[in-house]
């Protein structure tokens, strides 16, 4: 047994292993200020970003769950590896040659480890690999042939070969230093009736990768009709590296793409993955011997960085409309905790996109995943489909079975806004009406009006003719913040505010009560009238349409600000750069929906023009968010 690894060595393996660079292969960071980025903690199931690296210091830390550390205990916790393993395999990705305290030069690891199990499927996939060349992997090279990839796809995601006899492999990487019983680990090898022998035989093989890129598992599929395994498909089976629920065939191809686009798709099969990347669609990916769950969401989320500011895309496909609609109506029993928008593309004839590939080329493959559609969209629209919505008595059968489906959305704002597009699909004239029946069933309260009305003033009757009084905002409303401050500067400091203040819209403004305040001190003459202190303010209330108003102006005129010193051109310049900040984020995401909608085929000029705005607003609310920071905390 080596002895320990030698101190110097450790060090190199932290100097020399850069740690955003180790992190980024299983998350998606992204600046964070002060030379730090962030992104959704691997450790942790977490909406919002919590997971922060340093890579001056060489360490991260997550302050939603405390996981902290420097590389070599990122890679313990996130491939469950001991310390000399995590040491070893940091060392192999920089090629520095351990030594050991007590032992040799060479580097001796432990029996049946994690790593010796990645060395024998990583000597394993060569085996096979080299065995595809053979006479006897004819119809494996036929059968790849045939479904349009040449020798470069089959070599780039490494498909090989198990050959016939039992032993085979199991003798090969014996004969290369492993030991039975870590081949029996692997789940390389099993027992037969005779003594050891392959886990594959005569199977057209497909390597199973993790996030790091290591060889965990096969996928081999059914070649021969006298093969005795009936099953088309067989998998690795589950083993201290290979843990089915968290792997995605094509993700170690697709990963970085999956982070540059915010967008993955999933397919249902091997051949579907190579068709969707030799397509023009580097964002593929299939679960491996099982459905495609949370586990597998979790992973995904974790390289996209979808979280609740950033929405990325997840397109499932399927064969035909019956599977999608089942998949799509199974979103709906589920916990809906996927932040990402999830979409469907179901291939025309009932086609996989392998299929779909060889019948009509690249490029349709590409359209699929354009006109993909939203699921929600999807499973109602497909369950529409089963009526006569042409007759009054279709409509409302329709509406009674759809009506609680839309119901089970938990996102209040997108639930309204499927039930008004109900309304529309079904051709219900009443849109109020089923968005009423929606919140009904999902047991949402139902204001009169969708108005909050406020309590009646004292001596008031509430079945009065006043108009309804505006709700107060409240003042710790951290979100509201920017807005009140610059409506007290504007109060208060009318000079510094300056015409900048003025051309803010209305609606820079969230809050009504707000919205008043600030169309009041326009009306008055703005900050440029000239008017000042109590002057402004009266000028300003007398223009006051609501009592919660008028009460808001003389509240706010006598606010302190929040500078940390005296209040000067520069805190008043940065919460307006704030507020504006705060607009410009809301158009972002407005524009964000409409290009979602959009086909990039089918509308594909007013796509480009939408997302040359996208990227103008993206530079002009970054050079804001700089000119807030200023003197803006």
């Amino acid at each position: 047994m080596a002895g320990r690894i030698r101190e110097s060595d450790i060090a190199q393996v932290r100097d020399r292993n850069r740690i955003d660079e180790v992190v980024g292969e299983y998350v998606a960071l992204r600046r964070a200020g002060g030379g730090a980025l962030k992104g959704l903690c691997p450790f942790h199931e977490e909406k919002t970003p919590s997971f922060n690296v340093r890579p001056t210091h060489g360490t991260f830390h997550c302050f939603g769950c405390g996981e902290g550390g420097d590389v070599i205990k990122f890679v313990m916790q996130i491939e469950h590896l001991g310390f000399v393993e995590s040491v070893e395999r940091l060392a192999d990705r920089i090629g520095l040659h351990l030594t050991y305290e007590g032992g040799g030069a060479s580097v001796r690891r432990d029996r049946g480890s994690r790593l010796r199990l990645v060395e024998a499927h990583k000597a394993a996939q060569a085996f096979y690999a080299e065995q595809l060349m053979t006479p006897e992997a004819e119809a494996a090279r036929t059968f790849l042939t045939e479904r349009g990839f040449d020798q470069a796809a089959w070599t780039k995601f490494g498909c090989g070969f198990a050959p016939g006899g039992w032993d085979r492999l199991t003798k090969h990487l014996i004969r290369s230093g492993f030991e039975l019983s870590e081949l029996y680990k692997a789940q390389l090898s099993k027992e037969g009736r005779r003594g050891p022998i392959d886990r594959f035989h005569r199977r057209l093989v497909w390597p199973i990768k993790d996030r790091g890129g290591d060889v965990v598992g096969f996928g081999a599929r059914r070649l021969f009709d006298d093969d005795p395994i009936q099953a088309k498909y067989l998998n690795t089976s589950e083993s201290p590296i290979y843990k089915k629920s968290q792997v995605l065939f094509g993700l170690d191809q697709a990963k970085r793409e999956i982070s540059r686009r915010h967008q993955v798709v999933v397919v249902e099969g091997y051949t579907d993955v190579m068709a969707m990347h030799e397509a023009g669609v580097p964002t593929a990916v299939a679960s491996s011997g099982t459905a495609f769950g949370e586990e597998h969401m979790r992973v995904l989320r974790q390289i996209m960085m979808d979280d609740d500011t950033f929405r990325g895309e997840v397109i499932f496909t399927f064969d035909g409309d019956a599977a999608g609609q089942k998949a799509a109506l199974k979103a709906f029993e589920g916990d809906q905790t996927f932040a990402g928008q999830t979409y469907i593309a179901v291939a025309p004839d009932g086609m996989d996109p392998c299929e779909l590939r060889l019948a009509k080329g690249d490029a349709a493959v590409r359209d699929l995943v354009a006109r993909r559609i939203p699921l929600f969209e999807f499973a109602i629209r497909s369950l529409l489909s089963d009526y006569d919505l042409d007759s009054v008595d279709g409509q409302v059968a329709a509406l009674q079975r759809t009506v609680p489906l839309v119901a089970q959305i938990k996102d209040r704002a997108k639930r309204d806004g499927y039930a008004t597009k109900l309304a529309w699909w079904v051709g219900w004239q009443d849109e109020a009406m089923v968005v009423r029946r929606v919140r009904e069933s999902a047991g949402a309260p139902v204001k009169a009006n969708g108005v909050r009305r406020a309590p009646a003033r004292s001596g008031e009757s509430s079945g009065g003719r006043r108009p309804t009084q505006l709700e107060r905002p409240d003042p710790r409303n951290p979100d509201l913040r920017a807005q009140r401050e610059s409506l007290k500067a504007a109060l208060q400091e009318p000079a510094l505010a300056g015409p900048e203040y003025d051309a803010l819209p209305e609606d820079a403004f969230v809050h009504p009560a707000y919205v008043g305040v600030h169309r009041a001190i326009l009306k008055a003459g703005g900050t440029t009238s000239g008017l000042t202190g109590p002057a402004l303010i009266e000028a300003a209330a007398s223009h006051a349409e609501d009592p919660t108003v008028a009460s808001l102006l003389s509240e706010l005129a006598v606010e302190p600000l929040k500078s940390t010193g005296d209040t000067d051109v520069r805190y008043v310049s940065s919460v307006l750069a704030a507020v504006q900040e705060n607009l410009v984020g809301r158009q972002i995401g407005e524009l964000k929906s409409r290009l979602q909608r959009l086909s990039p085929v089918d509308a594909a000029e007013e796509y480009r023009a939408l997302f040359g705005d996208l990227v103008a607003l993206e530079q002009y609310r970054k050079a804001l968010r700089e000119q807030a920071m200023g003197g803006w905390d």
